[in-house]
């Protein structure tokens, strides 16, 4: 028996934390509903307010309809006694009776109408105050709520970018290292071709300024430096001149 009574002591405890579980998974959807749900109580309760003003304000006129019969039935009740009428004076006199009793019985009703009233405007402005307050809570809540999310779902993605960062600066490291050994391959190979065709003597003889045509720039500096020199006058040539020889005549032709 013992051990039925704790088995069913553990089923219930069980039920207990698996609730418990739901509630606070679901939390936030709950505290709306239950907002909703005073929302729905606030609005039955103006709607009974509402209710409690009118027949109230129906009461004020009946009292006062009562009151007004029995100012008027005085006026008749005294007409009557000044013709010496007493019989329908006090036929007049028992109606105002009955009305000022009704009056009075009424009268009661009245103030606990309107006291029903004025507790049912505090409660009803109270309870909108508390679920105000509460409302703005729950935003509060909810703010905080999906800020924990977030920082949650942030420190899980921190945590799997940090993962993957370590892997992309290794495979960055392995990048590296070959485009090094492949740069390393290509100087490798330059060198050995300089060295089978004379490139790299050649390159040392002009690194030296040895290398013919080759000119460094102090040499071009001091070429400009100097001054030009003058060009050598060209030398005419001697001009042979040719003097015109007399021709002979002969006499046959003087003649």
């Amino acid at each position: 028996m013992s051990i039925f009574t704790k088995l069913i002591t553990l089923f219930r405890g069980t039920a207990h934390e698996a609730g418990a579980a739901v509630v606070d998974a679901n939390a936030l959807k709950i505290l709306d509903q239950e907002i909703r749900d005073a929302d729905n109580a606030l609005g039955r309760a103006r709607d009974d307010l509402a209710t409690l003003v009118a027949k109230r304000r129906m009461l004020e006129k009946e009292l006062q309809g009562l009151s007004d019969m029995a100012g008027r039935y005085e006026s008749s009740a005294r007409a009557a006694l000044a013709k010496g009428d007493e019989a329908l004076a006090m036929e007049v006199a028992q109606r105002i009776s009955d009305l000022e009793t009704d009056v009075s019985t009424k009268t009661p009703q009245l103030a606990d109408m309107r006291a029903a009233e004025e507790r049912m405007h505090q409660t009803i402005a109270t309870t909108q105050q508390r679920v105000e307050n509460l409302r703005r809570e729950i935003d509060v809540v909810k703010v905080n709520d999906s800020v924990q999310r977030a920082q949650a779902a942030v420190a899980n993605q921190g945590a799997g970018a940090a993962s993957r960062l370590g892997s992309a600066a290794d495979s960055l490291k392995r990048i590296k290292e070959r485009q090094a050994i492949a740069e390393e391959k290509f100087k490798a190979a330059g060198e050995l071709e300089d060295r089978r065709t004379g490139a790299d003597l050649d390159a040392k003889l002009k690194a030296a300024g040895i290398l013919p045509g080759h000119s460094s720039a102090n040499e071009v500096l001091a070429r400009l430096k100097a001054p030009k020199e003058e060009p050598m006058a060209q030398l005419e040539a001697p001009r042979l001149q040719l003097e015109a020889q007399p021709v002979p005549v002969k006499r046959g032709e003087e003649s």
